[in-house]
């Protein structure tokens, strides 16, 4: 897998969540409008249930849009994880032999 794959893989997952996010926003702005409609005594019934079938539309759309999330982020934490695994062990081999030349060093300087 190379770099700019996981680069434009990550920056789908980014415009997805971005999209996620808006819908969301709008979700909730439209819970308050229907809310709001429904405190309203002229309202219909009819129209509040109007505002909630379209409330329902948009949640239903952010379902599906989190479903798809769930299923492309595990490959991604799966590179992410393998990543890290791989810079742990590379840092923690750099600092043990930073550590066992330091030793030399001071053995060195002591003769």
């Amino acid at each position: 897998m190379s770099k700019r794959f996981i680069d434009d893989y990550c920056c789908d997952i980014n415009n997805i969540t971005d999209t996620v996010t808006k819908l969301i926003s709008s979700y909730r702005l439209m819970i308050g409008g229907a809310e709001e409609l429904n405190r309203i005594t002229p309202a219909k019934k009819s129209d509040v249930k109007a505002a909630l079938k379209r409330v329902n539309k948009i949640g239903d759309i952010i379902d599906d849009y989190l479903k798809v999330l769930e299923e492309i982020n595990l490959p991604y934490f799966e590179y992410c994880k393998l990543r890290s695994d791989y810079y742990r062990t590379r840092i923690k081999a750099n600092f043990i032999l930073e550590e066992i030349e330091e030793e030399l060093g001071k053995k060195n300087s002591l003769k």
